[in-house]
């Protein structure tokens, strides 16, 4: 069902709502463009989004970071890091993938795992 589709929203439904919109909004420094006091909408790109819901608000509960993975290709992945480093998200070191792709990872309070990576032509 590919034909008219023009953006995507990852939603992750969270226990440690509070802590995790923190992460995103302070943490990595995405950019909020909804909220309420149950969820929060981050910008990712142009048209893709990522939120964040409260567990305790919505009809679905948290995974508890169990099985989810986001990879979120960057421009500069040292400089991804320096940020994260900075602001204590702990990432790991960047290492390269075997088809050439470098990589870092992290976890978001809620343990949803997330994967920042560069192409291997940088």
């Amino acid at each position: 069902m590919q034909p008219g589709l023009i953006g995507s929203n990852i939603i992750l439904y969270c226990g440690r709502w509070a802590e995790t919109v923190g992460f995103y909004r302070e943490g990595l420094q995405l950019p909020v463009c909804f909220s309420t006091d149950w969820f929060v909408e981050f910008s990712l790109t142009e048209t893709s989004r990522l939120s964040v819901a409260d567990e305790k608000r919505a009809c679905i509960r948290s995974s508890g970071g169990t099985g989810i993975t986001l990879t979120l290709q960057v421009v500069d992945l040292e400089a991804a890091w320096g940020q994260a480093e900075l602001a204590d998200l702990a990432p790991t070191p960047i290492e390269t993938h075997p088809w050439g792709a470098r990589v870092f990872r992290m976890l978001d309070p809620e343990g949803h795992r997330i994967e920042f990576w560069e192409s291997a032509g940088g």
